[in-house]
């Protein structure tokens, strides 16, 4: 139970929005389906969570793209990555290239979901002047969801193709946060790819990454319907081509059996 208002110290609010956003993102990229009306109080939890630490980051001169970027890496650790028996067991016993499938599938279904919610959200909000500003909050929601999910995707198809990625689980996350921010699959016999993961280019990369992701779902603000329609697509194209392209680097490194292809991915 959180401590009465009146015994908190100056900064606590902070922490506790800090913690609130990593619950959220692990709740919001948990295996299963949510309902929607759950997705979308859970993302409006989100977007005011990380209101307080955007406000706290511009009273303090901080960058847009950095604060993003400190978030992402805060809450990484927090996402709930799955071993290789359990993802089988979570997708019907499917296995190798069927499995990768399935988790693609399942990934651009969750972040087209988000990219809808967000999207009419916004747009909503869009057509009230009055509420515009509170706009962008629910946009930075979805670009930290849609990330966190992109990321749980990259993780688990490394375990699927038997990419294992060594270190502690702060450091597996972070070398799989720096390797979303690039695009391409982390290579475990690379010297010190974990330890290095966190180096100013990585930095920068994933920075420049979320504030991609962001300026896409900024696209999203116009009339409720096409903003939630555009939202969903735009979405489901980037998770769809950034499976494509993390599972073409790790056949190079662990190729796996033929299987059957899934033609939902082919649409």
């Amino acid at each position: 139970m959180s401590a009465p208002e009146k015994d908190q110290q100056p900064g606590d609010e902070i922490a506790t929005s800090e913690s609130e956003v990593g619950e959220l993102v692990g709740r919001l990229t948990e295996p299963g389906e949510l309902e929607p009306a759950e997705r979308r109080r859970l993302l409006g939890r989100l977007a005011r969570a990380l209101s307080t630490g955007a406000s706290k980051a511009r009273k303090s001169g901080t960058g847009r793209g950095r604060w993003l970027a400190d978030v992402f890496l805060s809450i990484a650790p927090r996402i709930p990555i799955r071993d290789l028996h359990t993802l089988s067991a979570h997708h019907q016993g499917l296995t190798g290239e069927e499995l990768a499938d399935d988790l693609v599938r399942t990934a651009q279904k969750a972040t087209m979901t988000v990219g809808a919610i967000g999207g009419a959200l916004a747009a909503a909000q869009f057509a009230a002047p009055p509420l515009l500003l509170s706009a962008p909050a629910q946009l930075v929601a979805e670009t930290i969801v849609v990330a966190a999910i992109e990321v749980k995707l990259l993780a688990e198809l490394h375990e699927v193709y038997g990419v294992h990625v060594q270190g502690s689980g702060t450091q597996r996350a972070v070398a799989f946060t720096a390797a979303w921010a690039k695009q391409r699959g982390v290579d475990p016999l690379a010297p010190a790819s974990v330890t290095l993961a966190l180096g100013a280019a990585t930095k920068t990369a994933l920075r420049n990454r979320l504030m991609r992701t962001l300026g896409r779902h900024l696209t999203t603000l116009g009339p409720f319907l096409t903003g939630a329609v555009a939202g969903g697509a735009l979405n489901r194209m980037a998770t769809k081509k950034l499976g494509e392209a993390i599972r073409k680097d790790l056949r190079v490194k662990a190729p796996l059996p033929p299987g059957r292809r899934n033609p939902e991915l082919d649409a």
